[in-house]
């Protein structure tokens, strides 16, 4: 499935989402992230030792819901599947870019263990109250 323009613009801006996984026991977790993609898929940078990676390699279904910063009542969700994970120095440049977008400078935290990208297809999209003048500058 290929990404709505809407939910592309909606990642590519300096919008929070909201990630939930699964226990598994079926049990959802959800957090707050910062969000990207590549235009295919729906980018998600986290730390291997975080519940929410250990969930996703049980299980990599996802739900990921992406509001926009002066609206919360204007978002995207996205119910999709975890299909590849991004490593290395790749990942360490995507939470310095990410950081970068949100903060306006590199990330400032202190790295604990190996930086991950996960890659999500998106196997539904859902689009609440985004119309295209949401997305003029």
């Amino acid at each position: 499935m290929t990404l709505d323009i809407k939910t592309i613009k909606m990642a590519k801006g300096a919008n929070y989402a909201a990630l939930t996984t699964l226990f598994e026991n079926g049990s959802p977790q959800t957090h707050v992230m910062w969000v990207d993609t590549d235009g295919e898929h729906i980018l998600i940078n986290t730390e291997i030792h975080r519940v929410k990676y250990k969930n996703i390699q049980k299980d990599p279904r996802v739900n990921v819901m992406i509001w926009k910063s002066d609206n919360a009542f204007k978002f995207v969700e996205i119910r999709g599947t975890v299909v590849g994970e991004i490593t290395g120095e790749d990942a360490l440049q995507s939470i310095n870019d990410l950081s970068d977008k949100y903060f306006g400078k590199p990330y400032p935290f202190t790295i604990q263990t190996e930086r991950i990208v996960l890659k999500i297809k998106a196997d539904r999209e859902f689009i609440y109250n985004l119309k295209d003048e949401d997305f003029e500058d």
